[in-house]
């Protein structure tokens, strides 16, 4: 079975070793052009371009995937599996595939439908997330769920989550194509009337509201490290927050800092307060919270917001 596999950022790149590793026949690889970086705007390929070609697997990096059918076609492939492609599939391409095209999505279907699903499991409160591997209709994130694996969430920053979700996928896409292999294809409709979706997650979103409860303030902490990262505003300036735990609940107002010392940094929130334990100002660099306060920067008193 001739396999095309569709991905481009660093969490897709597991997944593409995995395959190749299990020795399963990939015949292509799919994926976004090259894109300026940094402030030179360096022409740079994806992660999953650049582990293809030390794969010795041609590459194609379509501008629009959807003006490409031919092409696609041409590759004669039996099915493709794709991980945070990045491009909308037409039922041309679909159509390309006479084993179906497989795509791996990092939540719980029907659960996280959408752009922002590890970062959104998080805000959520989700005690686990995990997996899916569905067949790809046209309609985002619906289709016909075919192997899920789960994972606990724990107290993991969206960065460490992402890394497991992504080894995850791995495990996952090897044993779908096990499964397709052997004709062992029995799938689950997914039941839309459970189903939530997310957005795109922008800078916005990322702002801390110390109206809100010690519990929220953190997740909101967790799922934006290592970005955007949560941000608070001192003194006319941005304060970004990295991490923090939670505080006993001590008598203060709302975004006033009520500890400032070797023990740390609490702030109090809506409900209860939270203890800052990395963070980095504005044009500064990332230090300890307890660095930030040995330098004045902050003092019991002051207010955030």
């Amino acid at each position: 079975m001739k396999i095309v596999f569709a991905g481009s950022p660093q969490f897709a790149v597991p997944v593409l070793n995995a395959l190749v590793g299990a020795k399963y026949n990939v015949v292509a690889v799919i994926t976004q052009p090259d894109k300026p970086v940094g402030r030179k705007k360096i022409l740079t390929p994806t992660p999953v371009k650049e582990a293809a070609l030390s794969l010795g697997l041609p590459v194609y990096d379509f501008n629009k995937i959807r003006e490409n059918v031919e092409t696609v076609k041409q590759i004669g492939a039996d099915l493709m599996i794709t991980c945070a492609y990045g491009q909308i599939l037409t039922q041309e391409i679909l159509d390309c595939f006479s084993q179906g095209v497989w795509n791996t999505h990092a939540s719980l279907l029907p659960k996280f439908r959408g752009a922002s699903p590890i970062q959104s499991a998080i805000l959520a409160g989700e005690t686990h997330t995990g997996v899916t591997i569905m067949k790809t209709e046209l309609t985002l994130d619906t289709g016909d769920i075919l192997l899920v694996k789960r994972c606990e969430i724990g107290n993991l920053t969206c960065g460490e989550l992402t890394e497991k979700l992504s080894n995850l996928s791995a495990q996952a896409a090897v044993e779908a194509v096990e499964l397709l292999q052997k004709g062992e294809n029995q799938l689950l409709l997914q039941d839309d009337s459970a189903a939530t979706y997310c957005k795109k997650i922008e800078k916005a979103d990322a702002k801390i509201d110390f109206n809100k409860s010690s519990e929220e303030i953190l997740r909101v902490i967790r799922a934006m490290n290592p970005a955007p990262v949560a941000y608070c505003n001192f003194n006319g300036n941005i304060l970004n927050i990295l991490t923090a735990e939670q505080a006993q609940n001590e008598s203060g107002e709302i975004g006033e800092v009520i500890f400032a010392d070797k023990k740390g940094l609490v702030i109090k929130c809506g409900k209860g307060a939270i203890n800052v334990l990395t963070l980095k100002p504005a044009g500064g660099k990332e230090m300890r919270s307890q660095d930030f306060i040995n330098g004045r920067k902050i003092k019991v008193g002051d207010k955030v917001d």
